[in-house]
């Protein structure tokens, strides 16, 4: 398996697979963005084929300079030949980087239902026993992949800032692209965050009569939060550790960051405190941006 930290020097070859539903198409259009020649279920059994193109010639050039191809469940070929087409490649001295997508369960459904298409696996027996059956089946060419990437927690957006991050020949000068996501510990922590603050220490405006079904946007929760010393201490302290930190990932090379704050719901104390940081950051000219991904639950 290569390494996920040295991506750029060998990735000129990509292969996106993965579950249907875990984002594929959306990292196909972000590899687009990083002029790769891009390819949608190519039949598995033309790999050889295509591969050529990327093979230099006697002077040293090539037909295509870099490419990514999506082969999935859809090509009635995939399960039976993937394994055996890249050992072709293997013996040509070709070495595409296999990149697997996927998702739990229970965000795959919720994709499925918002676009109502049908699932490529689905026999009738429901969406669940589709979207396991289709995990089953794609285990082992889950194995061979080189780089997993789950896209539970992910945006549209926030994937394609993170392919870019990892797949991109910019090492230098890229700019640092932070996403503050508030959220409840009683859902999981977001599974991409690669800082997390806790927050349940702070006064919890759920216990506090005619706040608990607000918001943590709503004017009276931030007043309630405003008013506690604990909490501006709190949101003081993280400020001053991300002014300190944030400069070193960017002098790292590091272009996109994302920052969990979390309380018990992730409805009121995590909202208040990663807006803040949010104000903070921007003040300090960082591209920033939120998602509260619990507000509504």
């Amino acid at each position: 398996m290569k390494s996920p930290d040295d991506l750029r020097h060998h990735t000129n070859f990509v292969i996106i697979t993965g579950l249907s539903g875990s984002g594929m198409s959306s990292a196909t259009n972000a590899f687009e963005d990083l002029d790769y020649f891009c390819v949608d279920n190519l039949p598995v059994t033309m790999l050889s084929t295509f591969a050529r193109l990327l093979r230099p010639d006697p002077e040293g050039k090539t037909a295509i300079e870099k490419a990514t191809l999506v082969i999935n469940i859809r090509e009635r070929h995939f399960l039976s030949e993937f394994a055996s087409e890249l050992k072709k490649l293997e013996k040509k001295h070709l070495d595409p980087f296999v990149l697997f997508f996927e998702a739990s369960d229970r965000v795959l459904q919720q994709r499925f239902s918002e676009t109502r298409r049908p699932h490529p696996a689905d026999e009738g027996k429901g969406l669940l026993k589709a979207i396991q059956a289709e995990r089953k089946a794609l285990k082992e060419v889950r194995r061979r992949a080189d780089l997993i990437i789950d896209t539970s927690d992910h945006t549209v957006h926030t994937l394609r800032r993170s392919l870019i991050e990892k797949f991109s020949d910019r090492v230098d000068g890229v700019p640092l692209q932070v996403q503050v996501m508030s959220f409840g510990h009683k859902h999981g922590a977001p599974r991409d965050a690669d800082l997390l603050f806790d927050v349940r220490h702070l006064p919890n405006p759920y216990f506090e009569k005619g706040l608990k079904e607000l918001p943590g946007t709503d004017p009276k929760i931030i007043a309630y939060l405003d008013s506690q010393d604990e909490v501006n201490e709190t949101i003081t302290r993280f400020i001053d550790l991300l002014a300190y930190l944030l400069p070193l990932y960017k002098r790292e090379g590091k272009s996109y960051l994302t920052i969990g704050v979390g309380c018990t719901g992730g409805r009121h104390r995590s909202v208040r405190v990663a807006n803040a940081l949010v104000d903070a950051l921007e003040d300090l000219n960082f591209d920033v941006s939120v998602v509260h991904r619990d507000i509504q639950k």
